[in-house]
């Protein structure tokens, strides 16, 4: 669609009509003007201070280690233990506060059913940090 510029030579308007520019830009100013308070809008929220002292440490207890052998020979920081010593010596541990952490360190080649009932008879006597220990991968 071609508008013509009023004269006789019949040719199309080569100038740009600004009239809706305009009309658009002012639009968004106005919605500019009026969302950018809204975006500012604060949430009054009381947060709690930090406290410079320091908390008072409780004394750290030594990790047990419980490692297994493929053999199923379990050790109890390098000291051989059966089933039924290692249940009642975590039993001891676990009325102990605060509570040792048990590390669990299984044999490359250990069965897994092993490793899983020591860690179930632990979890069962209540000790509460029980974990994993592995070599990292270089």
């Amino acid at each position: 669609m071609a508008f013509s510029a009023g004269n006789d030579s019949g040719g199309p308007m080569a100038t740009i009509n600004v009239t809706p520019l305009v009309d658009v830009m002012l639009v968004l100013l106005i919605i500019f003007m009026i969302t950018a308070p809204l975006m500012t809008h604060k949430v009054e929220i009381k947060l709690p201070e930090a406290t410079l002292a320091k908390p008072e440490e409780a004394p750290k207890t030594p990790p047990i280690t419980l490692a297994i052998q493929e053999s199923g020979a379990i050790y109890w920081n390098d000291e051989p233990v059966t089933m039924d010593q290692l249940e009642s010596r975590l039993s001891v541990e676990a009325q102990k506060t605060p509570q040792p952490q048990i590390n669990v360190r299984g044999d490359r080649t250990a069965k897994y059913r092993i490793v899983n009932n020591v860690v179930t008879v632990a979890q069962k006597q209540g000790m509460r940090k029980v974990g994993f220990v592995a070599i990292k991968e270089r």
